[in-house]
Formats: C-alpha cells, sequence, structure tokens
C-alpha cells in the first residue's frame, strides 16, 4: 500500500512541476495545490496506513493498541487541506483579479510594474485598474 502511494506521490509531483514551469499563472496555480497534495500524502502515509487498528485509545487503556496508525500526521494533513484550500481560495481571486485588469494570464506579459520602454513612435503603456464599484 506505502508503495502505490509512494507512486501516486511521484506522479503528482512530476505533473505539478511540469505545471508549474508553464508561464500561464492559473497552470501554476494548480501546481502549486498539486504538489501541496502530495506532500499531504506524504506526511499521512508517514503516520503509517492500518485499516487494522483506528488511532483511537480504548476505555480504561493509557495508550494505544499495539500497530494503530499515529493521529498526529493525520491532524496535521486535515490542517494543511484546511490552509491550502484557503489559499487557492485566496489565489484564485488574485489571478481573476490580475486579469480582469491586466487582460492576460500569461506571466511574461504582466509586466505592470516593469514596463515595456517605449520606442520613439510608439507612446508607453500605462495599465490603470478599473474601478469596479457600484
Amino acid at each position: 500500500m506505502e508503495l502505490l502511494v509512494a507512486l501516486m506521490v511521484g506522479v503528482l509531483v512530476a505533473a505539478s512541476v511540469h505545471l508549474m514551469l508553464a508561464r500561464n499563472v492559473l497552470r501554476f496555480l494548480f501546481g502549486m495545490i498539486l504538489i501541496s497534495n502530495a506532500a499531504n500524502l506524504t506526511i499521512f502515509v508517514s503516520g503509517r496506513l492500518t485499516a487494522e487498528e483506528p488511532p483511537l485509545i480504548p476505555y480504561g487503556a493509557d495508550v494505544t493498541v499495539v500497530g494503530a496508525a499515529n493521529a498526529l500526521p493525520q491532524a496535521l494533513v486535515l490542517t494543511a487541506i484546511v490552509i491550502g484550500f484557503g489559499l487557492f481560495a485566496f489565489a484564485l481571486t488574485l489571478v481573476y483579479r490580475a486579469y480582469q485588469n491586466l487582460g492576460t494570464l500569461n506571466s511574461d506579459e504582466m509586466r505592470l510594474a516593469e514596463p515595456e520602454p517605449a520606442t520613439k513612435s510608439e507612446p508607453s503603456k500605462t495599465y490603470i485598474a478599473k474601478d469596479t464599484t457600484p
């Protein structure tokens, strides 16, 4: 079972690196989410994958049953999933606003802070954020 999860982590990391090397900001965002999921799977597997014993302490005992999964990595992964979802929602909002203001998702064309120098024949392009409030 651990071998299958290790292969899944490898595939997720490979796909995320492929997506993060693209010039499209939205693909970069999806690659970041995939690599976050790969890290979560790695942490989850470190706590042992057992279907026999849940990570619970029986009534009257002081420790878990021998062979039970470790509950700490499961709690860490649950926290990381919540934080990752919040990061994804925030970053997706930023990408949407950047697309509204700049009209592109290509990172090479997003040159608001460093506009290309104007030649003598054409004026410089200055991007002004649109006010969308009613």
